[in-house]
C-alpha cells in the first residue's frame, strides 16, 4: 500500500509540473484540498488522504492548465 501511495504521489507531482499558469496553480491547490478532504472521509485513514490529495492535484492542474490555454490569447 506504501508504494502504491508513493508511485502516485510521485507520478502526480510529475504530472502537475507540466501546467504552471496562475489557473493551473490555483486549481492544484484547490484540487490537493478538497480531495485530501475527500480522500479522508471516505478512506478514514492517512493512506486515503494521501491518494486524494494527489489525484485531487492533478485533475486541478488539468483543469486548471485547460483554462489557461483557452484563455491564453486574452492574456498574450
Amino acid at each position: 500500500m506504501k508504494n502504491l501511495i508513493l508511485a502516485l504521489m510521485c507520478t502526480s507531482l510529475t504530472f502537475s509540473s507540466c501546467s504552471n499558469g496562475p489557473a493551473a496553480r490555483r486549481g492544484t491547490v484547490i484540487g490537493a484540498v478538497g480531495g485530501g478532504v475527500a480522500g479522508g472521509l471516505i478512506g478514514r485513514d492517512l493512506g486515503g488522504v494521501a491518494v486524494g490529495a494527489g489525484l485531487g492535484a492533478l485533475a486541478g492542474n488539468m483543469i486548471g492548465g485547460a483554462r489557461d490555454r483557452r484563455h491564453y490569447r486574452y492574456y498574450h
